[in-house]
């Protein structure tokens, strides 16, 4: 086999490569969904709960990362709630921006265990849009939710995170 033939086959092989990491997100996604996997939670508000469950305490745990580079603060009022399933909460996350330009934030959420993400039921939250955040600003981001009064019996403690990134230039490339 000559080197022109080979380099060929590496190349098809990296755009091979390529195409399968670019369709890794939305191969992932449906995966998800299918499977309940990876504590995944609903993109839209629910609908209150009907009944409350107060024989049962359900401890919600609540943490925050941010993406590299990102500075400032991002922290949630509490970090430990007990809650009974069916029962509105509102739990507030602060974010500052310690920059002067204004940016574009996504909170992306996770539910730890996975299984315990199709319980958790947000009726408002930050998560569902983006957040625009002036310079030198502070904001306060209001999340409500219930546990569904259906989690499993098995499951008295999950932790609810949220990831936050700067999506500014990504909004700036739309616009």
């Amino acid at each position: 086999m000559n080197h022109g033939s080979k380099a060929w086959r590496l190349g098809l092989l990296a755009l091979a490569m390529f195409g399968f990491g670019f369709a890794l997100i939305p191969l992932y996604d449906v995966f998800c969904d299918i499977t309940g996997l990876n504590g995944k939670t609903a993109n839209t508000a629910a609908v209150a709960a009907q009944q409350v469950d107060e024989q049962r305490l359900v401890t919600v745990e609540f943490i925050t990362y941010q993406n590299t580079g990102l500075g400032g603060d991002f922290s949630p009022s509490v970090n430990r709630l007990k809650v009974h399933p069916g029962e509105m909460h509102r739990v507030d996350f602060t974010v500052t921006n310690p920059g002067v330009d204004n940016r574009v934030l996504r909170a992306i959420p996770s539910v730890s265990p996975g299984r315990a993400a199709g319980y958790l039921r947000k009726t408002e939250c930050f998560c569902f849009e983006e957040q625009p955040l002036d310079g030198l600003a502070r904001a306060v981001m209001p999340m409500t939710f219930y546990v569904d009064e259906a989690l499993p019996d098995d499951i008295e403690v999950f932790t609810l995170s949220y990831t936050l990134y700067d999506i500014s230039e990504q909004v700036a490339s739309k616009g």
